[in-house]
Formats: C-alpha cells, structure tokens, sequence
C-alpha cells in the first residue's frame, strides 16, 4: 500500500467551480423579469449550485448525504468535555445508526441518506456494521497535549480513507453532501488546529463545546495551550500538523474535503471540526472553499475564526453545538429551495378549469311561499 501523499498535486486538481454556468443562472434570474435580489439568499445558493454543477438552468438537489466521521480523541480523558470519555463516542454513533439521534431523524424529514464512517471510534469493530467500520484507522488518539494524535503512516491512511470516501460518493450520484463528525473532545482538537493556522492564543480559540463550566473550560484552555505549543513547529506541513494535533477524523475529513472538490462535489460544513479541516485543507489547495458552503454558525470562537479566514458565511445562526452534522442538515432546505426555485421549468398548456355547478338558490317567490 502507498504511504505517502503528494499534497501539491490538489493545487492543480482542484479547479473553481464553472462561472459561466454562474454567471448564466444570474442572466436568467433577471430574464425572467424578475426583480435581482427579489429571493435574497435563494440566489445566490441557485447560482452557487449552477457553477459546482457546471450547468444552467440548474438540477435540483435530489441525492443529498449526510456523512458523519466518528473517532474518539486522547484529550477526552482530561475531562474537556461533559460528555463521557469512555464509551461517550460510540454510544452517540449507535444512536446515529439506530434512528434515535436528532440528526437521523431530520436527514429522514428532508430526504437525505445518512452513513456513518468510522475511522477511530475506541470500540470493538464488531460493534457496528461493517460498511461501518470498513475505513476505520486505529481505536481513539493519542493525548495532543503530550504526543502525536497518530503516526506518520496511519495520519497518511486516514487522509486517504477520506480521499476513498470522496470517491465512493461521486461515484454513488451523491450530489451534495452534509458534512459533520462524531467524537468526544473533538472541539479542543477543533480549537488546537484552528489556533495554530491563525496565530492565536488559546483563550481566542476555547469554546464550550458540549456546554462545558468555568472550571472545565480552564482545563479545556490549559489543554489548547499545551497542545499549541507542540502544533508551532510542524504548521509548514500540513500532514505532520494532522498526525501530531489533530486525529484521525481530521485527517481523513480533510482528505475527503480535497477529494470533493477534484471531484466536483459540493460540500456543506457543519461545526467547528469541519470548519477546523476546511482550514487546514485551504493550506492545501487554495480553490477548494469555493466548492464548500458554511451551513452554520455554531457559536464556537474557533468556527467564527475559521469561517473568517475561509470567507465563508454560514448560511444560518441557529447556535447548534450538538455536532453530528445536524447544522449542516438544517441548510438542506435552504438548498432545495434554492435549485427548485431556479431550476427549469416544464411548460405547461394552460387548462381552463371546469366551470363549478352552482347550487339553486331559492327565489324570493319561493322564500315567500314558504312563510
């Protein structure tokens, strides 16, 4: 098996999406004696669907994914989280497969398969299924603060299990997938990676996550900080910076982030762990956000830094910390309605309905008969 990736090969993979096809859409919109801005956002998302489809009118979304990647992280043992450490991933992930979870159920409501990767969930495999666990990498990571989140040779195989997932979803008719992730600690990983690539401290960075207190979000702080300092030396590559904080989610969602967009599949980002590998990513290959769109704002000071220097702007405020791609779920109708209301129309010849049978009246004769 190769273990090695040539990262400068995105640069030239990724091509923007087609501005034609764009600028096409705009010219319709307006042709169509419509006033321009008269959908707000809607436009804006039906011309950005016309260009990552290279096509105008525009097709309406009619195979959306959630995918979710699972793992657990190291850190989750210094109590970062009010979720537990042990057990608290793939209790989470059983609920996503059994229908139980907020998030199965609203890719339901709006017509979105859902699956579920599991790259490092610190569980038996024979736990889930095993389309399930078919990518996974390693059980859990190691703790950031003090070691690497993995090896050099399982931080390439995860990067490539998400380039392969990519790949399987182009390949199935995905035609816009909901990105979000599973995994206890995931924001201090988040908040360690976004910190490093914009030169912050880690109080700018530490959010509450999981609705954490003063006190654990000290411990939380302490964590970002003693992970930061081991992220600075490797910043200038971006594999090492994924193996040393990071983990084997973010490695593999950032492989699948690039993977995308070679592949001309949009993306909608989720929380703070999607955002995080976006940026990282970004370092990578500079076209790949346009392929993307931010589904929410989470709240998390980490995903607003992010989301500022990837000059994305979610596309709502609902304040969702949950994770679980549920953010991003939430931004499916918008596109709906977005390729329905500028898609295509079939012409229609216009029917004259039937005329109604009115009910007789009685006369005033009649009325005055019957007094």
């Amino acid at each position: 098996m190769d273990t090695t990736v040539d990262l400068d090969t995105f640069s030239s993979l990724v091509e923007r999406p087609d501005d034609s096809a764009r600028r096409a859409a705009d010219e319709r919109w307006q042709e169509a004696g419509r006033p321009r801005g008269g959908l707000g956002k809607l436009e804006e998302l039906g011309s950005w669907l016309s260009s990552v489809q290279g096509r105008s009118p525009v097709r309406p979304v009619s195979a959306p994914k959630v995918l979710l990647f699972a793992a657990d992280h190291g850190v989750a043992a210094l109590g970062v989280s009010r979720l537990p450490a042990q057990g608290g991933t793939a209790a989470r992930v059983r609920a996503v497969l059994d229908g139980s979870a907020p998030v199965a159920r609203l890719a339901a409501r709006y017509g979105a398969d859902l699956r579920v990767v599991d790259v490092a969930v610190d569980s038996d495999p024979a736990d889930f299924p095993d389309e399930v666990v078919a990518h996974r990498i390693r059980r859990g990571s190691g703790r950031i603060d003090i070691e690497d989140a993995l090896t050099p040779e399982e931080t390439v195989r995860a990067f490539r299990a998400g380039m392969a997932v990519a790949d399987e979803e182009a390949d199935s008719g995905t035609d816009l997938v909901l990105l979000g992730d599973i995994g206890v600690g995931s924001t201090t990983v988040a908040a360690v990676l976004v910190g490093a690539l914009c030169g912050t401290d880690a109080a700018a960075v530490c959010g509450r996550g999981s609705g954490i207190d003063d006190r654990v979000w000290m411990v939380k702080c302490a964590t970002i900080r003693d992970s930061l300092r081991r992220a600075r030396p490797v910043l200038g590559d971006q594999l090492a910076l994924l193996g040393a904080t990071g983990g084997a989610d973010f490695a593999a969602i950032t492989g699948f982030l690039l993977q995308a967009a070679v592949r001309r599949l949009p993306v909608v980002l989720d929380g703070v762990v999607s955002s995080a590998c976006a940026l990282v990513a970004q370092r990578i290959a500079f076209r790949a956000p346009e392929w993307w769109r931010a589904g929410q704002s989470s709240g998390e000071p980490a995903q607003a830094k992010a989301y500022d220097r990837l000059t994305l702007t979610p596309l709502q405020d609902q304040g969702i910390t949950v994770g679980e791609g549920v953010g991003a779920v939430l931004a499916l109708p918008l596109l709906q309605a977005a390729g329905d209301a500028l898609a295509e129309e079939a012409p229609r010849p216009f029917v004259p309905a039937a005329p109604k049978e009115q009910p007789k009246l009685p006369s005033a004769a009649d009325l005055l008969r019957r007094l």
